[in-house]
């Protein structure tokens, strides 16, 4: 594929050039870039089986098992926006395959982790390289595929594989764990590393903006104090509930959050491009995203639970489980760029959060004694609605943004999931355990003492482990209760996910409506850029979006 200025000997209005469309090697590369985007996803929840394996060997205090589990989330959240600006300047895959060298390393620093210290700083590093990966991976995609209706189908692709690595990652670790050490389930990241670095200077050809200026350290620095304690304030809450230093952290993170708004609209060379707002395609998508991903996440905690403490599955049964609703909608993420060439963008993006919103309601009734395919088809049902949206929005955003800014656009799309996954967690997580705490509450048995009374109204798992100590009917009698009230907790984060859902559907109409079919997008791209390409012409200078930087 070449890429070429759009001009015209012609004066007049602009007429749409046709774009060079992907052979055989962006599709290769593509295939490349899947890579780093399935590893990223898995490394946020292949710890799930090894913390009782690594806590042997390690001995970590509880807060640093804590660090632990939630480091690379941080660290990762953080850098997101830093990281795309910063590819936009240096150059997208020179960004990615130093990414890609730090998280192979950092892999074979946490595999061979001495102590607990040395495994959160191994994992932290891997929140640097995550970073780095995923806005790359994105912004990579947007300048591969010049064709509209290529780039649909590819950013589907993309959203499939990063929905299918969080499915996938407690399962690899299951299955590495039975026949290995705990650090197996970071060594099997090199590999993969060592193949994007050998494939990727062949098939990724080089990207960056020459005109987007100095970096901005103190912009940079200003991100990382939003989003950080931002993030740690909410899963705090979510964990603890409310207190004074996470609302503290949540603060701080707001005040720096308006000092980087301040400094992006006065900075010479801001980061991001605050103009992106302005465009209710990529505004709109970004909020789309976030709310998707607040019900998937924010509800992904109770089905595991369900299936483990109520239906009394093991940890990889569970995940095996788990994995079938993902492989379902496989196709979803495709027949959402197919559906978006027919119809009117926000009607398919409507369609989805509906489709996603009738699946949260099909979960509000399930029971302890329900069948598993019951709860397996309300998940599938969710997810679909949940995966068509998430692809379609990605690829609504990409679209809107112009190619020199696909780093810092692309960043701000992951950093808005994250977001959403965070506030998921924290409000439907708090709702649910309010609901469990007033029903288990007037099930305890009489005479038991203040603190198992304590340690069962926090968790089902407390509930469960106090039952185990009781004798006879009794303890059944709690193991019983207990379920019920976590499965009615469940019904209250379901439905809460159900209501926002619904009322996002109205709102995908209200903000995107007139958007137009991806097919009329790609006209007026064409038409846009064209006239771009003239404007740079006319006045001698090089337009980044008609011409960008191509190195092979």
């Amino acid at each position: 594929m070449s890429f070429t200025a759009y001009t015209s000997e012609v004066p007049g209005a602009p007429t749409p050039t046709p774009k060079p469309t992907a052979g055989r090697r962006e599709w290769t590369a593509l295939v490349v870039l899947l890579l780093p985007c399935l590893l990223v996803s898995m490394d946020v929840s292949v710890l799930y089986f090894a913390v009782p394996f690594l806590t042997a060997q390690l001995e970590p205090g509880a807060v640093q098992q804590l660090w632990i589990l939630d480091v690379y989330g941080f660290v990762l959240a953080g850098l997101l926006i830093t990281m795309g600006a910063l590819g936009d300047r240096i150059g997208r895959r020179r960004l990615l395959l130093s990414g890609a060298v730090l998280f192979g390393l950092a892999s074979c620093l946490a595999a061979y982790a001495q102590s607990a210290e040395m495994l959160i700083a191994a994992r932290a590093l891997l929140g640097v390289g995550g970073a780095t990966l995923m806005p790359s991976t994105l912004a990579l995609i947007r300048n591969l595929f010049l064709d509209a209706r290529q780039r649909g189908k590819a950013v589907a692709i993309w959203s499939a594989a990063v929905t299918g690595g969080i499915a996938l990652g407690p399962v690899l670790s299951g299955a590495l764990l039975e026949h290995f050490w705990w650090g197996s389930v970071f060594l099997v990241n090199t590999p993969a590393m060592a193949l994007l670095l050998l494939c990727g200077p062949l098939l990724l050809p080089e990207f960056r903006n020459r005109a987007a200026g100095r970096f901005d350290l103190l912009g940079s620095a200003l991100s990382l104090a939003a989003m950080l304690p931002a993030i740690y304030g909410i899963k705090e809450i979510a964990r603890n509930g409310v207190a004074a230093l996470p609302v503290a952290a949540l603060a701080v993170g707001a005040l720096a959050a308006a000092a980087f708004v301040q400094r992006q609209r006065t900075a010479r060379h801001p980061m991001l491009d605050l103009e992106l707002f302005r465009n209710r395609g990529f505004s709109g998508s970004v909020l789309m995203n976030l709310l998707a991903m607040f019900a998937v996440v924010g509800c992904a905690v109770f089905f595991t639970q369900y299936l483990q403490a109520v239906r009394g599955m093991s940890p990889l049964r569970a995940a095996l489980w788990n994995l079938l609703p993902t492989l379902a909608v496989g196709g979803m993420a495709p027949l959402s760029a197919v559906l978006a060439r027919r119809l009117d963008r926000a009607f398919v993006l409507a369609l989805g959060f509906a489709v996603a919103a009738g699946g949260f309601g099909w979960l509000s009734w399930l029971e302890p004694s329900s069948p598993l395919w019951f709860v397996l088809g309300g998940s599938a049902v969710y997810a679909s609605g949940s995966v068509v949206v998430m692809s379609l929005g990605n690829e609504l955003a990409l679209g809107a943004a112009p190619p020199e800014r696909a780093g810092s656009a692309s960043a701000l799309l992951e950093s808005g999931t994250e977001l959403g996954g965070a506030l998921g967690m924290a409000i439907l997580g708090t709702i649910g355990s309010a609901v469990y705490r007033d029903d288990i509450r007037g099930a305890l048995p009489a005479g038991l003492p203040d603190q198992a009374a304590g340690t069962a109204q926090e968790t089902l798992a407390g509930a469960l482990a106090v039952a185990a100590r009781i004798p006879g009917r009794a303890g059944d009698a709690l193991v019983a209760a207990a379920r019920d009230a976590f499965t009615h907790g469940l019904h209250a984060a379901v439905l809460c996910a159900a209501g926002v859902m619904a009322a996002a559907a109205v709102l995908a109409v209200a903000l995107l409506r007139g958007m137009g079919t991806a097919r009329v997008a790609a006209k007026a791209g064409e038409t846009r850029e064209t006239a771009t390409g003239k404007t740079g012409a006319a006045t001698g200078g090089a337009s980044e979006d008609a011409a960008p930087v191509a190195v092979n």
